[in-house]
């Protein structure tokens, strides 16, 4: 009996898989007159061998994520630049196969995009609490919170405390929210939980627009008067160099005053000195 073959459509990562699938592999020796032809020669076409005879790879380990809730695609796209940077550091005088060498470079490209990309905001910043998140991932042995004799365990195994492990697991446990996801929808159970639906904006109160304006009407008026204090020399200085839009520079105070651009300096620090004296004691 005959069966029809059914192909993914074009553009599908079941067709990348199989397309990379059907890619032959290296032997060891094939592999390491490559690796020699890019080290020496800077053999672009022995680096594309390289790296196709290894995209299977990538896709194995590309899997192994699937739980991050991440396009496939994405991570072996990721994967591959991790690749591509592995032959471009591979020494095929190690004594090693590049399949062993490229994990670690493909892994950490991978580590560093889901930890950009699965959430909004970044749950692991520091190189020890990236180790943290992706082990407490491959330790967790159910959907819900650890138990504490859970975290102590795991605390043990990764040699942190255990407190550093229950925030962790909080960070990985939030989720994003929209501020205001269904603006156009007022009758939506939804809107009333929105952030948008409870947090107030204040900029608008009366009383604090006037606060805000009288504020700034006071300090206007005692820089007014501290500069009175200054001699007509200095004020014009500090005036040009800091009061208005079109700035002058040392230079052109320089050339105005005939004095040394330095001098210029030196006067508009003291000025500044005595304009900060003024305003603490107003």
């Amino acid at each position: 009996m005959q069966l029809d073959l059914v192909l993914p459509p074009v553009g599908s990562i079941e067709a990348y898989t199989q397309a990379v699938a059907r890619i032959p592999m290296l032997s060891a020796t094939e592999e390491q007159a490559l690796a020699i032809r890019l080290r020496d020669n800077n053999d672009l076409d022995a680096a594309r061998r390289l790296v196709m005879s290894h995209l299977r790879f990538v896709v194995h380990i590309a899997r192994g994520y699937s739980g991050y809730g991440l396009p496939q695609a994405d991570l072996i796209q990721e994967g591959n630049i991790g690749l591509m940077k592995a032959v471009k550091h591979f020494d095929p005088t190690m004594n090693v196969r590049l399949v062993s060498f490229a994990v670690h470079w493909v892994r950490a490209e991978m580590h560093e995009f889901i930890l950009r990309n699965w959430r909004i905001v970044k749950v692991a910043t520091t190189k020890a609490q990236r180790k943290l998140f992706f082990n407490l991932r491959s330790n967790k042995k159910h959907l819900g919170w650890f138990s504490n004799e859970e975290v102590d365990t795991v605390a043990q195994k990764l040699g942190v405390s255990a407190d550093v492990v229950r925030e962790m697991e909080m960070r990985m446990s939030g989720y994003d929210a929209s501020f205001d996801p269904y603006a156009d929808d007022d009758d939506s159970e939804y809107s009333s939980i929105a952030p948008a639906a409870y947090l107030t904006d204040a900029r608008a109160d009366p009383a604090i627009q006037l606060e805000g304006s009288d504020w700034e009407t006071n300090n206007t008026e005692k820089l007014a008067h501290a500069l009175t204090a200054l001699d007509q020399r200095s004020r014009d200085i500090v005036q040009r160099r800091w009061l208005t839009d079109d700035k002058a520079t040392l230079h052109d105070l320089a050339d105005q005053y005939q004095v040394s651009a330095e001098r210029i300096r030196q006067l508009e620090k003291s000025a500044m000195q005595k304009l900060k004296q003024s305003l603490l004691e107003a």
